[in-house]
């Protein structure tokens, strides 16, 4: 199988997918995988990668460059680019994508016109109530991810503290629900067959999953036994106990949000 020259993470929020990026970065062979298109604004593309939008002739110069520039990020001196891809993200790259090569006829041509033949991931976190339970704690936190020492990784705001919310909770349970299904509806629409990654097999071995994922990138999986593992869990017994509590409390109705 040869290496392949680029890929695509699918994923959703709180599913694992820094820690997964990070390793395969440090891995040395499969790019500089991120959300490189995350914000649904070419302004802010622009921004990421130092691009004046003044360069410009008109808007389809500037996303052509946007989107090389992001390549170039994303592919660094492996030859593989790697790009990390958040299913609230996907409508207005593929907006972008069909301004930069009209009239082809699906979102797969439209990629690959970019980006070249792709390899497509699909991450996604089975247990979708400790996926909004992680959402909602890092939002009130702000605290979204940890070094492998428990030290602050990312962190978007000042911190707050944690309050249980069913309310909020039972929303972001809702919203990834349908952000993972509308993966699962788009790969069958598109003909295409995913490997497959779950959060929780991520979690318990994630060198063992690291190696699966080099495999089905045509690279050699015992690369990653020399990979650290760069971040910490945040889930606590907090998290636990909101849990319990929400499925205690879901045979009644939910209260709006405040």
């Amino acid at each position: 199988m040869s290496p392949a020259p680029a890929y695509i993470l699918c994923t959703t929020p709180r599913s694992g997918s820094t820690l997964l990026c990070r390793m395969l970065a440090a891995s040395g062979v499969a790019g500089a995988p991120d959300s490189h298109f995350h914000s649904p604004s070419l302004d802010r593309w622009l921004e990421v990668y130092g691009l004046s939008p003044t360069r410009f002739p008109n808007r389809l110069a500037a996303i052509r460059a946007a989107i090389a520039a992001g390549k170039a990020r994303g592919t660094g001196a492996s030859g593989c680019f790697g790009l990390r891809l958040q299913r609230g993200s996907f409508a207005y790259l593929m907006d972008q994508l069909d301004t930069l090569h009209p009239g082809l006829a699906s979102d797969r041509c439209r990629i690959e016109a970019a980006f070249g033949p792709v390899t497509f991931l699909h991450l996604s976190r089975a247990d979708k109530l400790a996926q909004a339970v992680s959402r909602l704690r890092a939002e009130q936190s702000g605290l979204w991810h940890a070094h492998a020492d428990g030290t602050e990784m990312e962190r978007t705001r000042p911190a707050g503290l944690p309050r249980y919310d069913r309310a909020a909770i039972a929303a972001h349970l809702a919203e990834l629900s349908a952000l993972d299904g509308a993966w699962t509806d788009w790969f069958a629409t598109e003909g295409i067959a995913p490997q497959t990654l779950s959060y929780e097999a991520l979690a318990a071995d994630p060198r063992g999953v690291l190696a699966q994922t080099l495999s089905a990138l045509g690279q050699d999986p015992a690369r990653a036994a020399a990979v650290s593992v760069p971040t910490a869990r945040l889930a606590d017994a907090e998290s636990a106990a909101w849990i319990v509590r929400f499925r205690a409390e879901t045979a009644g109705p939910i209260p709006p949000r405040s």
